[in-house]
């Protein structure tokens, strides 16, 4: 997504300290993933977009898990080391912070907010103002309530659910705890924060009623989509928010013009790009970088993660494809498992229960049952028989097998690596090849079928 700066001075700051007990796990919370990232993540790439001049994030819990996970070298890391509130908590990133222009607190735990929602934020305020990111709730129990004064609706304060009182309970407008402050004003008031309160806490909300009491204006705005500033405190929050980004990626695909069996039914967990007349039945997960060509029918049930296809490839159910390319007009599957530096080039195809691993498969070739074709380079025109197997590994090294153009493979044939299939090469069924073929010549090797008269199976002992 690209996007243009707002301020290269904005500091931002990312609360990310949180135990996260009500996810039950020993992971931290901010670990936890959401479309194959963790949530973190998605806030960290979001604050990116606006070009901050730095983005601090204060890490507690399992802070060295969290730092682990992330290894960004631009980012500012804060240890809080008692988690004594969202107050406290930007306090530990005073001695980072600008003295002047503003800072822009965002949470860990709050991974959909959007980058245009962030910049109507910024935009309704200036260097001299706070502003808050509200939102209008139909059941607003948990949430801080926007106090506002009555005639002018200027907000006066943000009151804590356990703080507040019936009439301020029956306010529906919450604080969603993205807030942008005046650097200037950060340094005078978090100094001043008490933690006088139910939860004996040091609140960053308290900093509103200060700019309130000084006839500081108080901005705010509210989010495109309510689920934007949505947290998440347990698995099923997690698993709520999930369903939503799903959907907002199945939207755009559709508007796209790409034609979705079932929007329901589809998971993104990196980026998918599309060209027209892209088809992806049900049940279909992208992990990583996923580009289809034109024309590119993905069947239901598929997994393919970092692979490029081309146009007109088909795709049948239940197929695996990682780390590979893929040319036009191929026919992958079902059941079909493509490994890791695999590339397959124009009309080949691989069939149902097929693997390739680490293999360059050239133009036309056919493995379409039961096979596995592992560092192999493959010719153009080739047949593999069903259950054929490239053996690349002696139990301590791999090997590659080469197998030229025009090559027919018999089935249940064994290739045992390091070897050459010369071009025109017809390998008996059931053969063991463990040395080069000459061109264009039936190879094979066979043991001498032979028949005993006489013989009888033995029986089955039974216990007297």
């Amino acid at each position: 997504m690209k996007s243009t700066p707002i301020s290269n001075k904005l500091n931002i700051v990312i609360l990310a300290a949180g135990a996260g007990k009500r996810m039950q796990s020993t992971l931290p919370k901010v670990l936890h993933t959401l479309a194959g990232y963790p949530l973190l993540r998605h806030v960290i790439n979001t604050a990116r977009l606006l070009f901050p001049n730095k983005i601090c994030i204060v890490i507690g819990h399992g802070g060295g898990m969290v730092r682990e996970a992330i290894p960004d070298d631009d980012l500012i890391w804060i240890t809080q080391e008692q988690q004594l509130g969202t107050g406290h908590a930007v306090m530990q990133a005073l001695p980072h912070l600008d003295k002047v222009e503003q800072t822009l607190v965002l949470y860990g735990d709050v991974p959909l907010i959007n980058i245009a929602t962030l910049k109507k934020l910024i935009q309704a305020t200036n260097n001299k103002q706070c502003a808050l990111m509200t939102a209008i709730l139909p059941d607003a129990t948990g949430y801080g309530r926007i106090v506002r004064e009555m005639k002018s609706k200027t907000i006066m304060a943000i009151v804590e659910q356990k703080e507040a009182n019936s009439e301020q309970l029956a306010i529906r407008e919450i604080n969603t705890g993205i807030m942008l402050l005046p650097n200037q004003y950060l340094h005078e008031w978090l100094p001043k924060l008490k933690n006088s309160n139910a939860q004996q806490e040091y609140y960053l909300t308290d900093v509103i009623g200060m700019a309130a009491k000084l006839g500081i204006e108080i901005a705010s705005a509210q989010p495109i989509n309510t689920w934007e500033v949505m947290g998440v405190n347990n698995k099923r929050q997690l698993a709520e928010l999930e369903r939503v980004y799903q959907k907002e990626r199945a939207n755009e695909l559709l508007e796209q013009g790409v034609k979705l069996i079932d929007p329901d039914r589809i998971d993104i967990r990196g980026n998918l790009s599309c060209e027209s007349d892209v088809e992806i039945d049900a049940n279909c997960i992208f992990e990583g970088t996923v580009a289809l060509g034109k024309g590119v029918k993905i069947g239901a049930n598929c997994i393919l993660k970092n692979v490029t296809v081309a146009a007109d490839t088909l795709i049948h159910p239940y197929s695996l494809i990682e780390d590979a390319e893929i040319a036009d007009n191929c026919r992958i599957g079902p059941y079909a498992r493509i490994r890791p530096g695999t590339r397959l080039s124009s009309k080949v195809h691989i069939g149902n229960f097929v693997e390739v691993k680490n293999s360059q498969i050239a133009l036309g070739t056919k493995a379409n049952h039961l096979s596995y074709i592992g560092d192999s380079i493959v010719g153009k025109g080739v047949n593999i028989g069903a259950g054929t197997i490239t053996c690349n590994y002696d139990g301590a090294n791999k090997y590659q097998t080469i197998i030229e153009d025009d090559v027919f493979v018999g089935s249940d044939t064994q290739l045992v690596a390091p070897v050459r299939i010369s071009k025109g090469s017809t390998i008996g069924a059931g053969s063991t090849i463990t040395k080069d073929t000459p061109e264009n010549a039936l190879t094979l090797a066979r043991s001498k079928q032979i028949s005993i008269s006489g013989w009888k199976r033995p029986t089955k002992k039974t216990n007297k």
